[in-house]
């Protein structure tokens, strides 16, 4: 059984009805105080505060709920396509569109399954009306699907331009497509509303690259946020062994997957320089 537990310093305690039991986690910075919203979650993946301070949850099964501000859990809200849930792939990412007060839009990431037995990272959207997803479509699409069960990324952040930002894994085999430009193998990708590639990404000019790609050189990227006060991109990089990554993120950029790493193979072992 998983429990979300939700940090006063990001929710606010104010959510919960009825006092539970406090737990308290130290940082170095300073002391959070956490108490259990909901609990009998099935892996929640991303959450989103929906305008009247319910949560909409992803679980990596395939289930998109509810959670009110008392805890009570909705049951599965239906439309959600098919995912490949095994190993780390299911139902991942979650975001509002930015006018989602008025077109009630989400998107959503999910390990897509293939014919053949393959499945590739995919991007949907799709109108919330209550209990169902109305108007889903994928907008969305990693060029290459494998027969992988790890490294899918999947983080989805909008940046004030409204572009969607999508984080890209190096699907666990394929780490050395990081390094080019052709595929979306450990990648970033800017898109528009509608999955086109957004304006100003750094390598549309070239053949060989992909129009969509905005920074290169990642693993397997699972965090991402757009700073409040100066717009950048933050995220974070699950590395091998001792290697985690917290960056902030520039247009362009080689983060250096596989050739330069701070960590190393699981177990031990040389990567890349």
């Amino acid at each position: 059984m998983h429990k979300l537990s939700l940090f006063s310093l990001i929710a606010g305690l104010s959510l919960v009805a009825q006092p539970l039991m406090a737990e308290s986690l130290k940082t170095e910075k300073a002391t959070l105080d956490m108490q259990t919203l909901s609990s009998g979650l099935n892996h929640p993946w991303a959450m989103q505060f929906l305008p009247d301070g319910s949560l909409l949850v992803t679980e990596r099964a395939g289930s998109l709920r509810y959670i009110s501000k008392t805890g009570e859990k909705s049951e599965a809200i239906a439309g959600v396509p098919a995912v490949h849930a095994q190993g780390q792939g299911g139902l991942l990412g979650l975001v509002l569109d930015p006018d989602f007060a008025k077109n009630k839009t989400i998107y959503f990431s999910f390990s897509e399954p293939r014919d053949g037995g393959i499945n590739a990272t995919a991007v949907a959207s799709a109108i919330l009306d209550g209990q169902t997803l109305k108007q889903m479509k994928v907008i969305f699409r990693q060029a290459e699907a494998i027969d992988s069960n790890y490294h899918y990324g999947g983080r989805l952040v909008f940046n004030s331009a409204g572009e969607l930002f999508i984080t890209l894994g190096d699907r666990g085999s394929r780490r050395d497509d990081a390094q080019k430009l052709s595929g979306h193998f450990g990648k970033v990708v800017k898109v528009n509303k509608d999955g086109s590639p957004a304006a100003g990404n750094p390598f549309a000019a070239q053949t060989d690259a992909k129009a969509d790609v905005w920074s290169y050189g990642h693993r397997n990227l699972q965090g991402a946020a757009i700073h409040p006060q100066t717009g950048a991109l933050w995220t974070h990089e699950h590395g091998p062994q001792g290697g985690d990554e917290i960056n902030i993120a520039t247009a362009g950029k080689n983060y250096g997957w596989p050739v330069i790493t701070y960590g190393e193979e699981y177990g031990g072992g040389v990567i890349g320089l």
